[in-house]
C-alpha cells in the first residue's frame, strides 16, 4: 500500500518576491506550508542577497519548471566601487581595493562589450558542481576551484544611476546561466577598477514579474484558503511562449492515459508556423507543444509533446 502524501494536492506557479537573507530553498519550504501543498519547488535559484522575483511551482506546475529556467530574465543592480571580494558581493573578504573610480562614460562603454553572446566564467562561489561537489563548498573549505567559461547570452545592458562616485546602479536582460556577480567581477576588470555587487534585485523570469508578485511577509499571514489560491497563476503561464493546439475531450482522454494522438493537416500546419528552436535541460525541444482542453470558459494544459509525422506524442501529462 503506497504512502498518502502530506499536504494537499495544490497546482499552479506562485510569483513570490523574495526578501534579502532567505534562501531559495527556504522560500519554498515557508511556501510549501502555507499552502499545505504536497509538493513544491522554485523556477531558478535566487541568491539569499538579493531580493526580486522566485517563481515557485506547486503540484503538477512542478512539471514545467524546465521551461522556467530557460526563460530571460530582468535584474537591477548596485556595484559599489573601490573594493572586490572573495564572493563579488557584500558579504565575502576583500580581495582587492582601489582609489579608482570609473566615469558614467567610461562604466556606458564597457558595458557595450558585455551585450549579446559572450564567454563568462561563473563566480567560484556558485552551485555548479565540480567532481560531484557544489563549487561553493570546495571554494569556503579553502580548495582552489577552476570553472570553465560558458556562452552566456547578454540581450541589454544599460547604466541607470550614478548616486555617487561609489556607487553604478545597472539594468540587464539576460539568458540562463548568466551570473550578475561574474559580469561586476569582469566589468570592474574592464575599467581598472575593483568593484563588488551592493545590491541585487531581480525583476523578470519569463513571463513573471514584480507586477504580479507578492511579497513573503505578506503571504505568511494570509490563511484564507480561498484568498491564498487566488494568488495562484495557471502552469500554463509558464508555457507562454511553446506553440499550443487545442485538442478535443476525447483526446484529451487518450493523452492523460499516456497514449499518442493523430493531428489533423491544419494542426501540423499551425505547429510549424509557431515552431522555432529552444534548449530545456541542454536537449533539443523545438518538436515541444502543449496541447489544451477548453473546460469551462479556459483552456488548460492537458500535456506537452512532440509532434512528429503528424502526431502528437505526449512527454509530460498534467492532471490538475
Amino acid at each position: 500500500m503506497s504512502r498518502k502524501k502530506k499536504g494537499e494536492p495544490v497546482h499552479g506557479w506562485l510569483v513570490l518576491d523574495k526578501p534579502e537573507g532567505v534562501t531559495s530553498t527556504q522560500a519554498v519550504g515557508i511556501c510549501r506550508r502555507v499552502f499545505n501543498a504536497q509538493k513544491a519547488g522554485h523556477g531558478g535559484t535566487l541568491d539569499p542577497l538579493a531580493s526580486g522575483i522566485l517563481p515557485l511551482a506547486f503540484g503538477e506546475a512542478t512539471k514545467t519548471v524546465g521551461y522556467v529556467m530557460e526563460a530571460d530574465k530582468d535584474y537591477v543592480f548596485t556595484i559599489r566601487w573601490g573594493s572586490s571580494t572573495t564572493t563579488q558581493d557584500r558579504e565575502g573578504a576583500v580581495t582587492g581595493e582601489s582609489d579608482v573610480r570609473p566615469t558614467r562614460e567610461a562604466i556606458e562603454e564597457a558595458l557595450k562589450g558585455f551585450i549579446g553572446e559572450i564567454q563568462q566564467t561563473p563566480p567560484i562561489y556558485s552551485a555548479i558542481k565540480v567532481n560531484g561537489e557544489r563549487a561553493y563548498d570546495l571554494a569556503r573549505e579553502g580548495e582552489d576551484v577552476e570553472l570553465q567559461p560558458r556562452t552566456v547570452v547578454v540581450h541589454s545592458a544599460a547604466l541607470v544611476d550614478c548616486p555617487s562616485e561609489d556607487l553604478a546602479v545597472i539594468a540587464v536582460t539576460c539568458g540562463k546561466g548568466f551570473y550578475i556577480r561574474a559580469l561586476v567581477r569582469d566589468l570592474a576588470a574592464a575599467v581598472g577598477a575593483e568593484g563588488h555587487v551592493a545590491a541585487l534585485r531581480r525583476t523578470r523570469v519569463g513571463a513573471f514579474s514584480v507586477d504580479t508578485a507578492i511579497e513573503l511577509s505578506i503571504l505568511q499571514q494570509m490563511s484564507d484558503k480561498a484568498a491564498l489560491d487566488d494568488k495562484l497563476v495557471p502552469l500554463e503561464t509558464a508555457l507562454d511562449d511553446i506553440p499550443a493546439l487545442a485538442i478535443t475531450g476525447e483526446e484529451a482522454s487518450r493523452l492523460r492515459q499516456g497514449r499518442e494522438i493523430v493531428l489533423l493537416p491544419h494542426q501540423v500546419e499551425a505547429f510549424r508556423e509557431m515552431r522555432r528552436p529552444r534548449q530545456v535541460n541542454g536537449e533539443d525541444a523545438s518538436r515541444i507543444c502543449l496541447a489544451t482542453e477548453k473546460v469551462g470558459e479556459e483552456q488548460l494544459g492537458v500535456a506537452l509533446g512532440e509532434v512528429r509525422a503528424g502526431r502528437f506524442m505526449p512527454v509530460r501529462v498534467f492532471n490538475q
